[in-house]
């Protein structure tokens, strides 16, 4: 199984009206079911622990995190909008704990930098339009990680990983109506980085 990476053109890639029949298959246990649920979520998954936790800590916490949805996915109930909010909540606990056994701070969004091995393999395309996409998405993450930890997260989640407001709300701890403004300030910051940027790399 090929890695996607968190500079794959795809964040994610809804399984929309097959959802449901999926995660049935998925939790009965057949393999090529859970991988559809895999190549759905993990690219959005791999920016968002980039953000995060740092470059370095993402594949592990992915692979970690992975393993736990296999472990629980039997007991799961709900659409495909709630397996991503489940997905992100156990990436965060797993990030969390991780970060402890380390005596880091998950929260910190540096290294931001991916790893080599850590290549976009998409579909056959245009090798050169395949990088500028790949730096495109580099550059978009470090320009999120220009925004204070806490914003950062909420930004990815709501944008990337496609969580609602109360979704959100729920994963970080706080009310939905200082989330919903925290995402449109840190939004609207990113936005006035971007206008003074006159090489449009991002």
């Amino acid at each position: 199984e090929r890695r996607l990476a968190p500079d794959d053109e795809r964040a994610t890639r809804d399984l929309g009206a097959g959802f449901p029949g999926v995660l049935e298959r998925a939790q009965a246990g057949d393999r090529e079911a859970f991988a559809l649920l895999w190549r759905s979520a993990h690219p959005g998954l791999l920016r968002y622990l980039f953000v995060l936790c740092g470059g370095d800590a993402a594949e592990d916490v992915a692979s970690e995190t992975w393993v736990k949805v296999l472990r629980g996915l039997a007991a799961f109930t709900g659409d495909e909008r709630a397996f991503r909010g489940w997905l992100a909540t156990v990436a965060r606990h797993t990030a969390i704990d991780r970060g402890r056994r380390l005596g880091r701070h998950p929260e910190r969004p540096d290294g931001l930098a991916p790893r080599e091995p850590l290549t976009a393999t998409a579909e056959p395309s245009d090798p050169a339009e395949l990088a500028v996409k790949a730096e495109a998405t580099r550059a978009a993450l470090r320009l999120v990680a220009t925004l204070p930890p806490t914003v950062a997260e909420m930004v990815v989640l709501r944008v990337i990983i496609g969580l609602d407001v109360a979704q959100v709300a729920r994963l970080v701890g706080r009310r939905r109506g200082p989330v919903r403004v925290a995402v449109h300030r840190g939004l609207r910051s990113l936005a006035d980085g971007l206008a003074d940027r006159p090489d449009g790399t991002v």
